[in-house]
């Protein structure tokens, strides 16, 4: 593994008014905010970077890339991240709130325990992401999605998934309290212990998801979704009735 090499401000933004990418730099507990507030002659390359605790407020990243780097705990708070790009690496506790990720891509990496804030994530896509405890309660914009991702723990509350194919989640014990999730079709996925209460369900085809031991007095919350007749058995055998 290359070593990361500490870069002073003077030489950072050397690179960054030249264009270059910016590679192996460690630049944990910096202050970058100034450094990114205007953007570059080409988007921003970030590669096997250290920014652990990094602060990148309002920093101007518009179509960047982060490419295995380390960002746990990472502020990204009001930054513009829209059509950014995010493959591998890690930020598990990054703060993105108020931050703009429109139509933004994150491919296998790590954002446990993150916060989304008021974050507009609108068209934004998560594949393959560890996502256990994420924060996005109070996440703005349509048409964000997800597919193979652990979002265990993580709060979903409001999130809208209207329509879409939602395929290898694992969601136990997550807070859908609130969401749309009209018309969705789930595939390979787990949603044990759940909370969707005032989600709205209609015409969602749930037969492609473990529910887990659902509870036959919050069967009421699965109204207008679609489940198969093993899920249906396992709820009327609570009440003792054997489905032949």
């Amino acid at each position: 593994m290359t070593a990361r090499q500490a870069l002073t401000d003077d030489e950072l933004a050397a690179l960054l008014a030249d264009g270059a990418d910016v590679e192996d730099a460690d630049l944990a507990g910096r202050e970058l905010a100034e450094l990114l507030e205007l953007p570059g002659p080409a988007p921003r390359v970030f590669r096997r970077c250290d920014l652990t605790e990094a602060r990148l407020t309002r920093a101007a990243l518009i179509g960047a890339t982060f490419e295995a780097c380390t960002m746990e705990g990472a502020a990204f708070g009001r930054a513009e991240l829209d059509g950014s790009v995010w493959k591998g690496g890690s930020a598990p506790k990054a703060d993105f709130s108020r931050a703009d990720v429109s139509d933004a891509a994150f491919d296998g990496v790590d954002l446990a325990n993150t916060v989304w804030r008021d974050t507009l994530i609108a068209g934004a896509s998560f594949t393959g992401c560890r996502m256990v405890g994420a924060r996005l309660d109070e996440a703005r914009g349509l048409g964000a999605r997800f597919r193979r991702c652990n979002l265990m723990l993580a709060g979903l509350s409001g999130i809208s998934l209207r329509g879409q194919e939602l395929d290898g989640l694992r969601m136990d014990d997550a807070v859908l309290a609130g969401a749309d999730l009209r018309d969705t079709v789930w595939t390979d996925s787990r949603l044990r212990g759940v909370v969707l209460r005032a989600a709205e369900l209609d015409g969602a085809d749930l037969r492609g998801a473990d529910l887990g031991d659902f509870s036959w007095q919050e069967a009421h919350l699965l109204s207008g979704a679609t489940i198969s007749g093993e899920q249906a058995s396992r709820l009327l055998a609570q009440l003792g009735i054997v489905v032949d």
